[in-house]
C-alpha cells in the first residue's frame, strides 16, 4: 500500500499542476558515533530558504541514489562520504515541486565539513533546537525517535502548515 505524500503549505498552489512528476532527491543522514546527526540550513535563493534538512540533492539522470548522495555532499559539504546504508522512503509535495525523498544513513567519512553554499551546519540530538525546520525532515525526526526510543517533541519550533 502506498502512502499519502506529506503536503506542504496545502494552501499554496502548485506549481506545474496536479500532473506533474516526482522529483528524485537523495538524503543523507550523517550519523557520529555519539548519536547525533548532522543538520544543515537552505541556502538563501532556494525553495524554504533557511529551513533546517538533512542535506542531499536530486538525482541526475542515470544516477544512483548512492552516487547522488555522493556527489552531492561532495559539492555542498566537502566530503567523501563511505558506504551509504539506504534506509527509508517519502513523498512530500511542496508547493514547488512533488519529490520522492531517498533517506540513507552515513555512519563514514572523510574531510572537514565546508559550507560550499553558505548554508549553516548543526549536529544536534533529539530535540532539535534549530529551526523552523523543513516539512521533509519531520518524519526523518520521527523515525530517529522511535528507533532511539525516545519520548517528547522532536524539535521545538513547529511547522503549522503540514498536514
Amino acid at each position: 500500500m502506498t502512502r499519502k505524500p506529506i503536503v506542504a503549505d496545502p494552501g499554496s498552489a502548485r506549481q506545474g499542476g496536479p500532473d506533474r512528476g516526482v522529483v528524485d532527491v537523495a538524503v543523507g543522514v550523517l550519523m557520529r558515533p555519539d548519536g547525533d546527526f548532522l543538520l544543515t540550513s537552505r541556502p538563501h535563493g532556494k525553495p524554504y530558504a533557511g529551513y533546517w534538512e538533512f542535506p542531499g540533492g536530486k538525482l541526475e539522470a542515470d544516477e544512483t541514489v548512492q552516487q547522488a548522495l555522493a556527489r552531492e555532499l561532495f559539492e555542498e559539504l566537502g566530503i567523501q562520504i563511505g558506504a551509504i546504508h539506504p534506509w527509508k522512503v517519502e513523498v512530500v509535495d511542496y508547493p514547488h515541486a512533488l519529490v520522492r525523498l531517498h533517506f540513507c544513513k552515513v555512519y563514514e567519512w572523510s574531510g572537514e565539513l565546508e559550507m560550499r553554499e553558505a548554508q549553516s551546519f548543526s549536529w544536534e540530538r533529539l530535540p532539535v533546537h534549530m529551526g523552523p525546520v523543513l516539512p521533509g525532515t519531520i518524519p526523518v525526526l520521527l523515525w530517529l525517535a522511535e528507533e532511539s526510543e525516545y519520548q517528547g517533541a522532536t524539535h521545538l519550533v513547529a511547522v503549522e502548515s503540514i498536514k
